[in-house]
């Protein structure tokens, strides 16, 4: 059997390393062996959430799989028979929803699928799932992804309790995504919730980031709000761009003795910054465009290189060779398709 071969502590070194691997590795039917799992990391091996995606991925194509559990720093994955499954995903109290659909999206835009996800829909460090459902997903649409998401309750850190559900249906049409810099914004929206707390929590984030806005863009700002219970309280809000190319987004998150007029302009300022360069594609939408981009082809221009990208763009040409071009320009850059994979 012939090994695609991923050293885990590679760049930014993190999960988003198997979470593309793996992904990879169900839609090619090709093995992979990841070794040296976030060894630079403090809690070093999989975590909890990175275990689950990539069960579900396991569930999904049917694989065999040796190192599957928390603390493992080294995984193999070998697919079986992919196909259209319904995947329900358990995470336990506060592991990220949208960073297992990150694994599980690429392989179901190619398989089909739905799926029932519990756990985390806004928390640190990871996508808000508006910032999935409304920004994300948009782009993906334009390149022929067709994927539904419904949120069906909150879920904050550190009790969860959040449900998504959703289904993708198989990637007939792939379309290449030429995005460079944004001419006009159409209007700014945005989503601003508050769980188990006030209405006037959702009410001021919202307010706060819609005046922020204003001071910069002379544009129509449209921002809802949402008030509903959960396991635990919190809150966050999330504000995209609407532009004549693709949306750009900011988002924050609440937190105890934070008021929430500084949740509000945190969020906006990100977006605001991010819309600074012109660029068409925000820094997070990037990276997550990278595994699609491989076999749709295209050229897109982001407001910022990370390294998350980076390491993205590294793990795709593990399994496929050279695909990308990535040219620098100040903190952002262009990223081309040199090579396009057939799906």
């Amino acid at each position: 059997m012939v090994w695609v071969e991923i050293d885990g502590s590679y760049g930014e070194g993190g999960g988003q390393i198997l979470r593309t691997a793996v992904a990879l590795s169900v839609i090619t039917g090709k093995a992979v062996r990841i070794t040296r799992i976030r060894a630079n990391r403090p809690n070093p091996g999989l975590r909890p959430q990175h275990l689950h995606g990539i069960l579900a991925l396991k569930e999904l194509s049917n694989a065999r799989v040796k190192g599957a559990q928390v603390g493992s720093t080294e995984l193999e994955f070998i697919p079986g028979e992919a196909k259209p499954r319904h995947i329900r995903v358990p995470l336990s109290t506060a592991g990220s929803i949208t960073l297992v659909l990150q694994a599980l999206l690429p392989a179901m835009a190619f398989i089909g699928g739905s799926f029932e996800i519990t756990g985390g829909t806004d928390v640190p460090w990871s996508p808000p799932v508006d910032y999935l459902k409304h920004v994300t997903l948009f782009a993906l649409g334009k390149m022929g992804v067709k994927a539904e998401l419904e949120i069906k309750r909150r879920g904050h850190y550190p009790k969860g309790g959040g449900a998504v559900a959703g289904k993708v249906e198989p990637w007939e049409e792939m379309k290449p995504l030429f995005a460079f810099e944004w001419g006009k914004i159409e209007r700014f929206s945005g989503i601003s919730h508050a769980t188990n707390l006030p209405a006037h929590v959702a009410e001021r984030q919202a307010k706060a980031a819609k005046e922020r806005i204003e001071e910069h863009y002379n544009a129509p700002v449209d921002i809802e709000t949402e008030v509903s219970g959960s396991l635990g309280p919190g809150s966050g809000i999330v504000v995209w761009a609407e532009t004549d190319g693709l949306r750009l987004g900011g988002d924050a998150l609440g937190e105890r003795g934070k008021p929430a007029e500084v949740v509000g302009r945190e969020a906006a300022d990100e977006l605001l910054d991010q819309l600074k360069t012109r660029a068409a594609v925000d820094k997070f939408l990037g990276d997550q465009l990278i595994p699609f981009l491989a076999f749709a082809g295209g050229e897109v221009k982001v407001a910022e290189i990370t390294n998350h990208l980076l390491t993205n763009v590294w793990v795709v040409e593990r399994f496929f060779g050279k695909v990308f071009e990535v040219e620098r320009e100040g903190r952002g850059g262009v990223v081309r398709v040199i090579r396009r994979v057939d799906g």
